[in-house]
């Protein structure tokens, strides 16, 4: 019985083969690292702790921001200028994906966890007014 022929192939295709799965390896660490610090993506949370505060006016709000950019608590800023749970120092407490409004929800559940003291922040407006957002936790 004679052998199965063999498919040939040039000795180029199978080059294009081992680079692209070299490019493939590549691709999957640069994405694992987007901003070149060797972080990964978070993690997908289906809750988390989050702080806020809350302006109505965009005035307001930048005065806010400032505080926090010269070094203030996350709490303290938002006792003093936030317009909404300002005793709890902006906290929401523990929330689950689908009960917060989509603008603060997609800021909220990018964001990486940290602390009032040197808090990470974002920022979006609803139609309740000017977020600034921090999350403490995710689960």
């Amino acid at each position: 019985m004679a052998p199965a022929a063999k498919k040939k192939t040039s000795g180029g295709a199978q080059q294009k083969d081992k680079n692209k799965k070299k490019d493939d390896a590549e691709d999957d660490t640069e994405d694992a690292s987007k901003d070149g610090k060797g972080k990964a993506k978070l993690k997908p949370a289906n809750s988390i702790n989050v702080r806020h505060i809350l302006c109505e006016k965009h005035s307001k709000h930048l005065v806010a921001l400032e505080a926090l950019q010269s070094g203030q608590s996350f709490d303290a800023v938002a006792r003093e200028h936030s317009e909404d749970k300002a005793r709890q120092g902006g906290s929401l407490g523990w929330k689950t994906r689908g009960s917060l409004l989509a603008e603060f929800e997609s800021v909220a559940y990018a964001l990486e966890p940290s602390s009032t003291a040197k808090p990470s922040w974002g920022i979006c407006k609803t139609t309740e007014g000017y977020h600034i957002i921090m999350v403490e936790g995710r689960k």
